[in-house]
């Protein structure tokens, strides 16, 4: 049986904190494309059940479309079960109480299982019960190939009085579950769980900021005679990169952008991209941020840079300069403070003054 795992897909997301109001909107369109891509590939490659491990809506107010389009994909592939748990975005019924044939869902007070055959798929959603209590009542069948949904950040404490999202790996091990599918970090991870079993978060199916870079997709298993094979499935429009170049002994503008070239020259012109300048830079080196957001800005969908760089100063060459810098760096070397915050304090305020000119 061939099964699909995807979650915090956050349909409906608003998209605005990098994006102008067109692109902003195109990037939402791209979340529900994505949704439905996933659905094809399960489609064409035999895929029986896609289950969502939360978020897939990204607030309580879901638009008309979202609601249809998920609506619409679910009863037009109905050889394929969706099995969805709800997370801590979704806070809304988006079926608006319409029985759908093959979609499943759990709740709160306690676990619901799925059988297919010797595959069973369990779940329970956080936020009523006590964590301690949800884990203790977990029964599984050590002869079923037993997957277990979930929605929340991954722990290895126990609190008993707490009901917010943590999975506690802990209280899952020797439990009898084969596979764990999780739902709320938005980064593919697969780790061991047990002897027994394997965890995984699937991530999401687009990132939407840059905290959120890399490949994203889904994760698709294979499950004969109770063995597993997982396969990621890269499935984003774009990708977010996020991109460090040192410039360090640069002097000029045209030296930084020789840099850059270098550093995005396998990157791929459709995804978005945050450019990080890092490294000591002499005091007198000039660099346009302005002129290198406009060298760039066509290259790719969206675009920022960020000067991150330290100056390399050698505060005592100023020491006896007859201009502001001389006269501050005097002042503060007869502070009575120590050396090092002396350091810090002449080295920020070189960096403030670098532009103006002398005065004295």
């Amino acid at each position: 049986m061939k099964i699909i795992h995807c979650s915090d897909i956050h349909l409906d997301s608003k998209m605005e904190a990098n994006l102008d109001k067109d692109k902003a909107k195109q990037r939402k369109n791209e979340i529900l494309l994505s949704f439905k891509n996933m659905v094809q590939f399960a489609s064409e490659d035999k895929v029986e059940i896609i289950i969502i491990a939360g978020d897939l809506f990204d607030k309580n107010k879901i638009s008309v479309k979202a609601k249809n389009i998920v609506k619409d994909t679910i009863k037009a592939n109905p050889n394929i079960e969706f099995i969805y748990l709800k997370g801590n975005h979704d806070e809304q019924d988006f079926t608006d109480g319409e029985i759908i044939r093959n979609l499943k869902t759990f709740n709160k007070q306690t676990w619901t299982s799925y059988r297919y055959g010797e595959i069973v798929i369990t779940g329970i959603e956080f936020g009523e019960k006590d964590n301690y209590e949800i884990y203790k009542s977990l029964m599984l069948n050590q002869n079923d190939f037993n997957i277990v949904v979930l929605h929340g950040q991954e722990s290895n404490y126990e609190d008993k009085k707490d009901k917010t999202e943590i999975v506690n790996l802990k209280e899952l091990r020797n439990k009898n579950i084969d596979y764990l599918a999780l739902g709320h970090i938005h980064k593919y991870k697969m780790e061991s769980l047990d002897n027994r079993g394997i965890y995984c978060y699937s991530g999401c199916l687009e990132g939407r900021g840059f905290d959120e870079c890399g490949d994203k997709g889904f994760v698709l298993l294979d499950i004969k005679d109770n063995k597993i094979n997982t396969e990621f499935i890269k499935n984003s429009t774009r990708n977010l990169e996020e991109i460090e170049v040192d410039i360090s002994g640069t002097m000029t503008t045209t030296e930084v952008e020789a840099k850059i070239d270098n550093k995005i020259q396998n990157i791929e012109k459709e995804n978005l991209i945050k450019i990080i300048l890092t490294g000591k830079v002499d005091i007198n080196s000039e660099r346009d941020i302005d002129y290198l957001l406009k060298r760039y800005n066509n290259k790719f969908y969206f675009l920022k840079i960020y000067d991150k760089t330290t100056l390399e100063i050698n505060y005592l060459d100023y020491q006896n300069d007859v201009s502001l810098k001389g006269e501050f760096i005097r002042t503060i070397l007869k502070e009575d403070i120590p050396e090092e915050e002396k350091k810090e304090i002449i080295v920020t305020g070189i960096k403030a003054l670098s532009g103006e000119e002398d005065l004295l």
